[in-house]
């Protein structure tokens, strides 16, 4: 197996949830498109921008910054989690929601 078809291996089991949609949009002071890109993990970011160009290049970062974003939305994740344990233990968290009574 070539690494060619490896790497395309990969990616076919991958199954990949990025998309994009650009849509221009006019305000009074002109065009400007909406750009709207969505990662492989599903992610979501809406944008504005004043040209196809930069609606293009801001995709394409997206993108490329997608398993960094990841890890960081992750690592919040836990770290909320764990703030949550650990009022639970203290007796911060009563029957409200939000531990505000």
């Amino acid at each position: 197996m070539s690494v060619m078809s490896g790497c395309l291996n990969k990616l076919a089991m991958h199954k990949s949830k990025r998309n994009y949609k650009i849509t221009p949009t006019e305000f009074s002071f002109g065009t400007s498109f909406h750009v709207e890109v969505w990662d492989d993990y599903g992610n979501y970011c809406g944008v504005y921008e004043d040209n196809v160009l930069d609606a293009s290049k801001f995709i394409l970062k997206y993108w490329q910054e997608s398993e960094e974003n990841q890890r960081h939305k992750e690592s919040l994740s836990r770290a909320i989690l764990n703030c949550i344990e650990l009022d639970k233990k203290s007796g911060i968290l009563t029957g409200n929601r939000d531990g505000l009574d």
